[in-house]
């Protein structure tokens, strides 16, 4: 099923988003992790796809297994880095092929240790030019990222906006946020894109907060802003993992409630692969029994 048609019957949207093992790890990792995330009954789960477009056979399998075996429906990720237009079709042939309906259209980041990748030798530079090709090809229910506090490449908010409504317009049938830390700045985004004209469905995009030195890894390649109060709990349980996790799933499972009882259309929830760690982050928030 499409998920545009899914949010015209339920919001909130609940969504998980797993990762592909690492090449030198058996896929049967994350297989085994599936039916736990089943049992929380998220509305989709979305399948990341690795910088420079590496791990894509792996993320049509997985997105291809959670809807035939799991019975849940999957979003595939898809990014034009590195990809010739024929490459970029066969891919969207191979996920109708697999019976996917449902993408999420990226840029995408450059070869892990490639600093001087050149983005205007792809057939593709920019996410809406991927989304537009889609569009054209073929009817999935297309999906694409949005930036609260802007991209990291854009020098203003109001630009990336403008360019965020280009995309939107391009063919995009829905949004998913970046990671945040404060709700404020969603609710000042939403009231923003909504004053532009994009009316599609957002789903804020919540990361957990479960180790100090990979959330300060990604917001520093992000541009997310994060909280003193955040800093300063990550500093009080540098020395306890265990203690840092649990306030990381207080702290997730906050956001989502406040945003749940604020009329969020969706939560697309980063779960790391990890479905125990996720099902508590939906007990606290009073989403699951």
């Amino acid at each position: 099923m499409k998920i545009n048609k899914m949010f015209c019957d339920k919001k909130p949207l609940i969504a998980f988003e797993i990762f592909p093992p690492k090449p030198d790890v058996p896929v049967e990792t994350i297989y085994e992790k599936l039916s736990r995330f089943e049992a929380l009954k998220p509305d989709y789960i979305s399948v990341t796809y690795g910088a420079g477009g590496s791990q894509k056979g792996r993320t049509i399998d997985i997105a291809s297994m959670i809807r035939e075996k799991h019975g849940i429906e999957s979003m595939a990720h898809f990014t034009c880095v590195g990809h010739s237009r024929e490459e970029i079709d066969q891919m969207v042939g191979t996920m109708h092929d697999k019976g996917l309906e449902n993408i999420l259209a990226l840029r995408g980041d450059p070869p892990a240790g490639d600093v001087d990748f050149d983005f205007s030798k792809n057939r593709y530079c920019y996410a809406y030019e991927l989304v537009e090709h889609i569009r054209s090809v073929n009817n999935f229910c297309i999906a694409a990222a949005a930036y609260v506090e802007g991209h990291v490449n854009s020098k203003r908010l109001k630009e990336d906006i403008i360019r965020l409504k280009q995309k939107v317009d391009s063919g995009v049938d829905f949004l998913i946020t970046q990671l945040f830390f404060d709700n404020r700045l969603f609710y000042d985004f939403m009231d923003k894109v909504r004053s532009i004209g994009i009316g599609c469905p957002v789903a804020a995009g919540i990361m957990p907060i479960f180790r100090a030195d990979q959330i300060k890894s990604i917001t520093a390649r992000s541009g997310c802003s994060i909280p003193a109060s955040l800093v300063l709990m990550m500093d009080k349980y540098n020395d306890n993992p265990d203690d840092l996790r649990k306030a990381g799933v207080e702290y997730a499972a906050g956001q989502i409630r406040d945003l749940v009882e604020n009329g969020v259309e969706g939560i697309h929830l980063y779960t790391m692969n990890r479905p125990e760690s996720t099902k508590e982050i939906l007990q606290a928030a009073g989403i699951t029994g």
